[in-house]
């Protein structure tokens, strides 16, 4: 009788297929981050080429937040119309799948950019450690999901990532652009878990709120130099006396010069991976000992294969040029792209 009422009334198989679906990734529970990080995987393979299957996949990643965001008003909506009754244990088990997808699906794009000699290591690393964790039933049930405040923090982190690889994704934003636009998603759509954090009919209750709001905004935005631009990768960097404009490619790689070789000039010669259609201004750093002493402005278009090829030229240098150089090579918002190290020596200073 039950397997004839479901060949007459499809909303009972599309029921009971999204039940065997749900049943399915609970005995397999590693199954989703699996194929989270294999959809990460190629769509970081795909972006360079804008393909459509990269574009759907960040789409997928969008909309599962937005159900998940929707789960209340998702909830009332199924039981009204169609009579379909989502169990709290269903619910929290579909927000775990969330999040596996999600962090995993992002990993991939940050494992390839992060500076692990730079502050960048901590945060890919903490999102490693996340990852893990939405994978480990005991330590998500028992001292995450329980701990309301951290839940709502892993909740927020979740999206935040997710946000930063998508949007130049779908909608070829600047890093600087996902990544306000990726703070101001991730706070409005923390408000519903804020919210339930706050004892209720207290004066008080809504400038705690705000605070708390700016409060995750201003922390999130003063790390941003240790947040690696997802999407963007330095495929080559060199500094070198000579570039050859027309080849655009760059000289032998130096390491370490005289300082009497610096009346010639370096040339800083990046080649900088990005989406296609994205445009970005990007920054030749170049710093002495730790210091700023100078930074050049570069526009570059993502899409090409090798990276984008642009260079800084460097004529002017300190009156005591001699030491640790770097040239780092950042976004507009600060954020380290990658990084390339030489040594000037005073050999003249040394004979004395």
């Amino acid at each position: 009788m039950a397997a004839k009422l479901e060949e007459k009334n499809p909303l009972l198989r599309i029921q009971g297929a999204f039940h065997w679906l749900v049943e399915l990734f609970q005995r397999h529970s590693g199954l989703m981050a699996v194929l989270a990080f294999v959809s990460g995987i190629a769509s970081y393979v795909l972006i360079d080429r804008k393909e459509s299957v990269a574009q759907f996949i960040a789409a997928f990643m969008l909309v599962s937040w937005l159900v998940l965001v929707a789960d209340s008003w998702l909830r009332t909506t199924l039981k009204q119309r169609f009579g379909w009754s989502l169990s709290p244990i269903l619910v929290r088990f579909l927000t775990q799948l969330v999040h596996q997808e999600s962090l995993f699906f992002a990993l991939p794009f940050f494992l390839a950019v992060t500076n692990w000699d730079h502050g960048q290591a901590v945060f890919t690393s903490v999102l490693l450690l996340c990852a893990l964790i939405s994978i480990i039933d005991p330590l998500y049930y028992k001292h995450l999901a329980t701990r309301y405040a951290l839940f709502v923090a892993y909740h927020t982190l979740a999206l935040f990532v997710v946000l930063l690889v998508v949007l130049p994704l779908l909608l070829q934003l600047t890093t600087q652009q996902s990544l306000i636009a990726a703070i101001i998603a991730a706070l409005v759509f923390s408000l519903p878990s804020l919210d339930r954090i706050l004892p209720p009919a207290r004066w008080w209750r809504l400038p705690l709120l705000l605070l708390m709001l700016a409060v995750m905004a201003i922390v999130l935005w003063q790390i941003r130099s240790w947040i690696p631009p997802a999407g963007m990768r330095l495929s080559d960097i060199t500094i070198s006396h000579h570039v050859d404009t027309a080849q655009r490619s760059a000289g032998i790689n130096i390491s370490t010069l005289d300082v009497t070789e610096l009346d010639r000039g370096l040339f800083a010669w990046t080649a900088v991976s990005a989406p296609r259609g994205l445009r970005e201004k990007i920054h030749h750093v170049w710093l002495l000992n730790g210091k700023e002493v100078d930074r050049i402005v570069l526009d570059i278009r993502g899409g090409r294969e090798a990276g984008y090829r642009a260079w800084s030229h460097k004529m002017v240098f300190p009156p005591y040029p001699a030491g640790k150089w770097q040239v780092q090579v950042v976004t507009e918002s600060d954020r380290l792209i990658g990084l390339t190290r030489f040594t000037v020596t005073d050999t003249s200073y040394e004979d004395k």
